[in-house]
């Protein structure tokens, strides 16, 4: 997968780019805020070797896609997502992490057409509940001249549990893709959930949730997963020893549970 050319797709205030691997049915993956294309480093060339065409695409204003965009939030993003998959030749099934859960089931509720289902590892669907104080702390940790370091300081805590084995460099990696694009990450941690859990009585496709047991960004993770197969109906896979990024930190895990699903889904499809 690391040796996929990256590629950009043209939009409306910029590009975005993504790379591509792979033969078979759509899978488009869609990493978190902060985050990077190579979030996916285990699990893409896994779905490659088993039997799919893979897409990772870059969040606008991170990793190789543009900074000069008007706008950062889920909305936009989920515009060059669905561009992409009409690109590229869908449906697809999209998976999502963190935000990147948000953005495809902006997708999914907007462009059923392109969406063959959804697979959502550790995902914002909603806003969390955040004191003022707290807020106003947050605001100004996740300022453009501070972005940085605050990820940095955090990273390790949203990897509670097992640790990819090259955690230390890809930490690294990331911090210095946030350095790149401070003031668009910055923009792009003000993004509200309200309109992806506004859309949810819309997505109408095969879902899958993935939740790590020790993802500190819930009260109760189980609960945020329970909650949103509530909403979406499909099934859960809950993830030990693993926080916020569970497909990378148990890919042994992890990565059955998703070529399972995406039998199901493109069958389907």
């Amino acid at each position: 997968m690391h040796q996929s050319t990256t590629q950009f797709l043209p939009r409306p205030g910029g590009l975005a780019s993504y790379e591509v691997s792979g033969h078979g049915p759509l899978v488009l993956c869609i990493p978190g805020m902060a985050d990077l294309r190579s979030a996916y480093r285990f699990l893409g060339p896994a779905l490659v070797m088993a039997g799919y065409r893979v897409a990772i695409i870059d969040l606008r204003g991170h990793g190789d896609s543009a900074s000069t965009f008007d706008s950062y939030d889920n909305e936009a993003n989920a515009s060059d997502v669905a561009a992409l998959i009409e690109h590229l030749g869908g449906p697809a099934v999209i998976v999502g992490n963190s935000m990147g859960a948000a953005i495809g089931a902006l997708v999914a509720a907007g462009h059923p057409e392109r969406v063959a289902g959804l697979a959502l590892l550790g995902p914002f669907l909603r806003d969390g509940k955040v004191g003022g104080v707290l807020a106003a702390v947050m605001a100004v940790a996740t300022s453009a001249p501070l972005v940085a370091a605050t990820w940095k300081a955090y990273m390790r805590n949203l990897y509670k549990g097992t640790k990819p084995s090259d955690f230390s460099a890809y930490s690294r990696e990331v911090v210095a893709g946030i350095k790149s694009h401070r003031s668009t990450v910055s923009r792009t941690m003000r993004t509200s959930h309200a309109s992806a859990e506004a859309a949810l009585p819309r997505v109408h496709t095969p879902v899958l949730v993935v939740m790590g047991e020790l993802d500190p960004d819930f009260t109760s993770p189980r609960a945020e997963a329970e909650w949103i197969v509530g909403r979406l109906g499909g099934s859960l896979t809950m993830v030990p020893d693993a926080g916020h990024y569970p497909q990378s930190q148990r890919p042994e895990l992890v990565t059955p549970a998703i070529i399972e699903f995406l039998a199901t889904a493109t069958h389907r499809a």
